[in-house]
């Protein structure tokens, strides 16, 4: 009976089922236009730009002359110093104290622990412009709280701007203020939703704190540091904001960033061509190390 009840079913008409199939694709055009048009064809547009040289007003093909540029460009090997730099000190640094202080903030035991969760993220929220302002009253070489306060007790004050170094320091110091707040929400989080029953069941075999926080903790909330490791190396590689509000690079180049020397070349030098390479260099660099930290983090997983 049921043969006879699949052979008399009618056949569906294929131009019908075409135009059911349509819906999706419906549903999905007024996002993947838009898309096509700001995000990929610019992205595309930006590579064959990289293959090319402007003669005379006129873009020409030129393979990888750009690339080869970059070889000898002196600028550009003191900008990826820099961004190495930053990323080797201000990476670890910020994403350890945002988990030390998720980890007081998760303790039933701290007091006022509301009012010191808005607290750390309230420089989150605040605008680069003010932040950039804020620090930079703080941190002046004359007429800054910070050195005024370190005269008034007998020691030199800082040359927070026209020191390579201790430029440096000031922007690290602004991007982990900047950064801290939303790095300690995820650990937060994260750290709360730890099931209670492996702390009971670590009490109850006599972990001490630190055996707990190693095999316990961690191991808990590995994929949030895989995702903030991530996050904050891909932030600290495009590093561009802090730079350009609180040094512009300077003094003599010592703060420039890769972010920073391809804004220069693109948008002050108007060299779209060579601009569009080092914008590929960068890429390809946030791509290699986020493979390298994705492929690490599953491995000791």
């Amino acid at each position: 009976m049921t043969r006879t009840a699949t052979s008399t079913t009618p056949p569906v008409p294929l131009r019908r089922r075409r135009r059911t199939n349509l819906a999706p694709v419906l549903f999905l055009l007024p996002v993947a236009v838009p898309l096509l048009v700001f995000t990929l064809y610019p992205i595309a547009g930006s590579l064959l730009l990289s293959f090319q040289r402007n003669l005379d007003g006129v873009d020409q093909y030129a393979g990888a002359a750009q690339y080869r540029r970059l070889l000898g460009d002196e600028v550009f090997r003191t900008a990826a110093l820099n961004t190495a730099i930053f990323f080797v000190v201000q990476v670890p640094l910020m994403l350890f104290l945002a988990l030390g202080v998720a980890f007081l903030l998760n303790s039933p035991r701290f007091p006022l622990r509301g009012l010191f969760q808005n607290v750390y993220f309230l420089p989150t929220v605040m605008g680069l412009a003010t932040a950039g302002i804020l620090f930079r009253t703080l941190l002046n070489e004359d007429l800054g709280v910070i050195n005024y306060a370190l005269t008034g007790m007998g020691l030199k004050g800082v040359p927070w701007s026209s020191n390579p170094w201790w430029a440096k320091v000031a922007i690290s110091l602004l991007v982990i203020w900047r950064s801290l707040g939303f790095n300690v929400l995820i650990y937060l989080t994260a750290l709360q939703n730890v099931p209670r029953e492996l702390y009971e069941a670590a009490e109850l075999d006599g972990a001490n704190p630190w055996q707990t926080f190693t095999r316990i903790t961690l191991p808990s909330i590995r994929p949030v540091l895989l995702f903030t490791v991530i996050m904050s190396s891909l932030a600290t590689i495009n590093l561009f904001d802090e730079v350009f509000v609180l040094t512009g690079g300077g003094p003599a180049n010592g703060t420039l960033t890769l972010g920073v020397y391809l804004y220069r070349v693109a948008f002050q030098n108007f060299d779209y061509s060579y601009g569009s390479a080092v914008a590929w260099v960068i890429v390809l660099l946030a791509a290699l190390i986020a493979a390298v930290q994705y492929l690490a983090g599953r491995r000791n997983a």
